[in-house]
């Protein structure tokens, strides 16, 4: 990508996009009451559409001084037995409040590591699930792996619960970088999980790598990616490290003289893209990438890509039930958020109550721009004559006094012609700038997003 543009709008902060508002626009005027009229309106039974399930465990045996995510360090395993007591009861909850069982799709774990749980407490809590809700025969299931501390126990658990899909963090197999973030892990540790998972009957590896991380360099990018190559993962997920100390306080014990400038994350984003892509993966939107035969890569030809809280899937979806403390979902009615704090989403669901903490109502306006930042992150373009023909609005309303998106033109990094948006293809690492141009809210919450580069 041309230095001008990375110099101009790589150090810009925007949002990821994996939802639209992003949760900054949350408030605490979506409650329990609200969340469960939304459950109760989904129709439980056969004729109802599918839903998938978030599951959050927010533990670590460790904590990595990047991680963005909500968890909590734990060397025992009473807090995590106590924690999974609680959710097994929202679980309940959830299914009670739809009204039956709901039909299941896709599950995902995330965290923290899910797999910290005892291989029977797992076993367990997906009989749980399957208990309180309907899955489908061929339903994907995902879980987010630490292979440091994957077991072989752990792998018969996870094969003996149906988990078809596993995401391995890889990050960077720099030892330098790794003492840097606090994340030791070697390739033979990484290959021992991928080679148990494979085994057991996963169908589909995925591996995260970061790039914008302390004393990364392009070479040592090329050199993770790699090793990775090597060991053949399905999906690949892409992410530059967003430095946010004032929201995540363990971030600062990384020295910010040791990061890099915008121009050298956007060496090492193209360098990480050129290797894989010489490795005979296709990118997928933004920052994926997949085998040509993988599920995500025909969705990506076929037009049926999508982005969720995961980063892109081929879930089709419209309904995401999150579960656990601080997991976020989405019903019709929008976005709901539960508790941050395990005590008082404990309280909170020992009571019988829903743990909804906030959430957003979705307007007419909002789907619509919705559906306009999806398909600008999955496609690099957007008919906007096609969508607000749907929704009954004028494409003029979109384009005119849009100021950001008429800098982007005069720059191009996009092409506005005939209400079609287009990202210039060297330009593709700007798409979220693209997509911050149809975001009614950008800025409007105070909130401190990654770096657009």
């Amino acid at each position: 990508m041309p230095h001008a543009l990375v110099a101009k709008y790589g150090e810009t902060r925007l949002p990821r996009y994996t939802s639209y508002p992003t949760a900054p626009a949350f408030s605490d005027a979506v409650g329990p009451q609200d969340y469960a009229e939304g459950l109760a309106a989904l129709g439980p039974g056969a004729g109802s559409a599918p839903v998938s399930l978030y599951l959050h465990i927010p533990f670590c045996r460790d904590m990595c001084w990047y991680c963005g995510c909500h968890t909590s360090i734990s060397r025992q395993d009473a807090p995590i037995s106590e924690y999974l007591e609680v959710l097994t009861r929202e679980i309940a909850l959830v299914s009670r409040a739809a009204g039956g069982e709901l039909s299941v799709e896709t599950v995902h774990f995330g965290g923290g590591t899910p797999t910290v749980i005892r291989p029977e407490a797992f076993v367990a809590l997906m009989t749980t699930l399957r208990q309180a809700f309907a899955f489908q025969a061929d339903a994907s299931i995902a879980v987010e792996i630490d292979p440091r501390t994957l077991s072989s126990g752990m792998i018969e658990a996870l094969a003996a619960s149906g988990v078809n899909r596993a995401s391995l963090g890889v990050q960077s197999f720099d030892i330098v970088v790794q003492r840097a973030i606090n994340r030791v892990q070697t390739i033979e540790e990484t290959q021992k999980a991928v080679t148990g998972l494979r085994t057991a009957g996963a169908r589909s590896i995925n591996f995260d790598l970061i790039y914008g991380l302390p004393h990364q360099t392009v070479q040592s990018c090329i050199e993770t990616v790699k090793a990775s190559v090597e060991m053949r993962p399905d999906r690949l997920a892409v992410f530059g490290y967003a430095h946010v100390p004032a929201f995540k306080k363990h971030q600062r014990l990384i020295d910010e003289g040791t990061l890099p400038c915008a121009t050298k994350r956007n060496e090492q984003a193209e360098a990480i893209a050129h290797e894989l892509t010489a490795g005979g993966y296709i990118q997928i939107g933004l920052d994926h990438f997949a085998l040509p035969d993988d599920p995500l890569a025909l969705a990506a030809r076929s037009g049926t890509l999508h982005r969720n809280f995961q980063g892109y899937t081929e879930d089709s979806c419209e309904t995401l039930i999150g579960l656990g403390a601080s997991a976020i979902g989405r019903v019709p009615l929008g976005y709901v958020q539960n508790q941050v704090a395990l005590g008082r989403y404990a309280e909170l669901v020992n009571a019988g109550v829903l743990p909804t903490a906030k959430g957003y109502r979705l307007t007419g306006e909002d789907r619509l721009r919705a559906r306009i930042i999806e398909r600008l992150m999955c496609d690099f373009e957007v008919d906007l004559n096609e969508l607000c023909r749907e929704a009954d609005v004028e494409v003029a309303s979109l384009l005119d006094g849009n100021e950001r998106l008429a800098e982007l033109a005069a720059d191009g990094v996009v092409t506005v012609a005939d209400g079609r948006v287009v990202v210039s293809g060297h330009a593709r690492f700007m798409v979220r700038a693209v997509a911050a141009a149809f975001d009614a809210y950008l800025g409007a919450f105070g909130r401190t997003h990654s770096k657009a580069a």
